[in-house]
């Protein structure tokens, strides 16, 4: 539905043309549309008149509805065609109970934030009826009127009212205008409002923006411009050099590897973001393993760390600088989840079991089906030295042996003969045998 605005005796109006009839759904979506709806029952005295509104305007009968301050007006034709006018009378705020609701809303800034989110926040509508100023209307403030002579609530004011709730789903400030003032005024008086200078300020007050106001100019300033592509690789911290000693305990070395891991995370998540996948099929390298110390000292570890550094990570891990090499291969594979399948062996039972080995069976044919012995989660050939570890999601990861130690030998794979045949290339050039 769209709306246009008009000047209505010195006040503005905005008119919806008539929506699309409402077959099959309900008129409200959002909690203030609903507690307009609750306030139109309380107010009626005839049940049936509520039910017939719902029908006529569930059926189209409702035509452009006109929105303006202290009344909501709209021409309801009946079922046989006879049109009437009904109108819906509002109380609106006094200028004190206007000021009392401005005061309300700059002291917390996230109820500005909602308003221009398009949304009523729960806490305003209360914070404000603490303040005596009520925005939903309540018992008796649905006054109706209409041109078929009922006195109370009729089918065609009843009517109105649904499409009032439709019409405040989709923008809430329409409470403001019924009230008696416009979005624009609004927030124009709570910039003004935020911004003023207070005459009992504090001493120990910080300069700074306020929140509120910030919100406010934000709403009336031009859009943002594009955002720009994902850039070719990620960005290279500037060095950490200073003519003068660092102070005792900072060492630029461990802070500039620090800026260098945070950007390849940065850079990361933004490729996510930017492909649009839906979060159930985006990766997570922590994988809901919970972060530890010991953990994110891996992750940290990916790159090129200095001995310094790499030093300083492998006692946090506790691992040892081989033990890191061999983490951070891991992590390199799959993050967390690959991490937790190099220190774990679990348990595979039941359901699972039956899987792996239905999925071992048909990966290779009887006579070249390699000689798999099986210890909880892992498959090994002792005779060529590789391995088969089993995930909690049913993946295969390739592991062989280094100098006694098995180590990942890449990422996961549904098929467990591709993930054996990874197993046995080469050791990675890519791994972290330099730490």
């Amino acid at each position: 539905m769209s709306s246009h605005d008009d000047e209505h005796g010195g006040a503005a109006e905005r008119t919806f043309t008539a929506p699309p009839p409402a077959r099959g759904r309900v008129f409200a979506q959002s909690w203030w549309g609903r507690a307009w709806l609750r306030a139109l029952e309380d107010a009626a005295l005839d049940g049936a008149a509520v039910k017939a509104g719902r029908r006529l305007a569930r059926a189209g009968g409702v035509g452009a509805v006109t929105v303006r301050p202290g009344r909501v007006t709209a021409v309801v034709r009946d079922p046989g065609g006879a049109a009437h006018r009904a109108d819906v009378l509002v109380p609106q705020l006094s200028e004190e109970e206007w000021g009392r609701l401005l005061d309300v809303t700059v002291e917390q800034a996230g109820h500005l934030a909602a308003l221009l989110d398009g949304e009523l926040p729960p806490h305003l509508i209360e914070d404000a009826a603490v303040g005596g100023v009520e925005l939903l209307p309540g018992l008796g403030d649905l006054e109706p009127e209409c041109d078929c002579g009922t006195w109370d609530h009729c089918g065609h004011t009843a009517a109105l009212c649904h499409q009032v709730a439709r019409l405040l789903d989709e923008d809430p400030f329409l409470l403001l205008l019924l009230r008696g003032r416009e979005k624009d005024v609004f927030l124009a008086d709570l910039h003004l409002r935020s911004t003023a200078p207070r005459t009992t300020a504090s001493a120990s007050e910080t300069a700074g923006v306020d929140a509120a106001g910030a919100w406010a100019a934000g709403d009336i300033l031009p859009p943002l411009p594009e955002l720009p592509g994902l850039p070719q690789a990620p960005g290279t911290p500037s060095p950490l050099t200073t003519v003068t000693a660092p102070a005792p305990g900072i060492d630029p070395a461990a802070l500039e590897h620090l800026a260098g891991r945070t950007a390849v995370e940065a850079y990361r998540l933004l490729a996510e973001t930017l492909r649009s996948a839906p979060a159930a099929l985006r990766s997570d390298l922590w994988d809901g393993t919970g972060r530890t110390a010991a953990k994110d000292a891996v992750r940290l570890a990916c790159g090129t760390p200095s001995d310094a550094t790499a030093e300083r990570l492998a006692q946090e891990s506790g691992r040892g600088r081989a033990g890191l090499a061999t983490a951070v291969r891991a992590w390199r594979a799959g993050g967390a989840a690959a991490l937790a399948l190099l220190d774990e062996e679990w348990q595979v039972e039941g359901l699972a079991l039956a899987r792996a080995r239905a999925a071992l069976e048909a990966a290779w044919e009887a006579d070249e089906r390699p000689p798999l012995h099986r210890s909880g989660n892992r498959w090994t050939d002792p005779g060529e030295g590789v391995q088969l570890r089993l995930g909690q999601d049913g993946r295969w990861w390739p592991y062989r042996d280094e100098a006694g130690s098995w180590v990942p030998a890449g990422g996961p794979d549904r098929d467990p003969a591709t993930a054996l045949a990874a197993a046995r290339l080469t050791t990675d050039p890519g791994a972290a045998e330099d730490l």
